[in-house]
């Protein structure tokens, strides 16, 4: 299969149930260059990826959706963020002597918080136990739990590819009854349940679907693309260095030899600002304050 980044909406005609289908390649592959990361892990972001891809055309939002895992073991920290239009950026966080390859082994007694951070509205959290052995089935949980729409996903990443595919039960519309709609979940469930990993992983979204549903009637829609793109810049940076106080940068500068360095543990950029930089990125500040007003 050509490498893509993209995810694609399909519904079944008959059913009150859509799908959504995440494919990640030169976006995933270009986050795991920025990092030395070993297999368990770029397996694990890889998962995070296109799961965050999948709740983004979920969850109804403008803004920013952010994953974080956290754990006391060997990976302590799994962080990834999608915007509305799809963008998407990674980092992990894992002991040096590394061990293990599951879930559970990397990550016990896991937390994964899900954080909607709107342009404009309120911030909201939901918070799930990473627990029934991986990434899908705590997301699986947070669904189920939390009274939304019932929600299945499967997630695969290999360290070239992120695929991510979710099946999601609609309000009553084509189905009023809901004896058969339960019936019709569970059966799309079961077909999906036969889909191998090296399937998910190789076939195009057109093949997969036939693969599975050639039986019903799916209708898939054009494809949206994703990519990687990491949001820091020069301005936040030095945005984040005006909020601490003209002083105590000052005093940070002459602490750190006459040079600040910003890095970004997305990917990797770095910033740096010599006094000179320091005094216009308060005067500018102090200027545009003035236009304020």
């Amino acid at each position: 299969m050509a490498a893509q980044d993209i995810t694609q909406r399909f519904i079944f005609d008959n059913a009150d149930v859509r799908g959504e289908l995440a494919s990640l390649d030169s976006s995933y592959r270009e986050i795991l260059a920025k990092h030395a990361y070993p297999q368990p892990v770029q397996a694990l972001l890889g998962e995070m990826l296109a799961a965050a891809v999948l709740l983004s055309t979920t969850i109804k939002f403008d803004g920013l959706l952010i994953l974080q895992a956290r754990s006391s073991g060997p990976v302590s920290t799994l962080m990834v963020e999608c915007s509305s239009d799809q963008a998407v950026r990674g980092i992990a966080r894992y002991a040096d002597d590394l061990q293990g390859e599951t879930l559970d082994e990397l990550m016990p007694d896991g937390v994964l918080a899900i954080t909607i951070d709107p342009t404009n509205g309120q911030r909201y959290q939901g918070i799930v136990s990473l627990e029934g052995g991986s990434l899908a089935a705590a997301l699986d949980s947070y669904f189920a739990n939390s009274e939304q729409l019932p929600t299945r996903f499967r997630l695969l990443a290999d360290g070239r590819a992120a695929r991510g595919f979710l099946l999601q039960a609609l309000p009553a519309g084509r189905q009023p009854d809901a004896q058969e709609r339960e019936e019709t979940w569970q059966r799309l469930n079961i077909l999906a349940d036969t889909l191998s990993a090296e399937e998910l992983i190789s076939l195009d979204n057109q093949t997969l679907l036939h693969r599975l549903y050639h039986e019903e009637d799916v209708r898939l829609f054009d494809a949206r693309p994703a990519r990687f793109e990491c949001s820091c810049s020069a301005e936040r940076s030095g945005n984040a260095l005006v909020s601490l106080g003209r002083e105590d940068v000052l005093q940070l500068l002459q602490e750190q030899g006459g040079e600040i360095t910003v890095d970004c543990q997305f990917c990797n950029s770095r910033y740096q600002y010599d006094e000179a930089a320091v005094h216009a990125l308060f005067d500018a500040a102090a200027e545009h304050a003035r236009s304020l007003h």
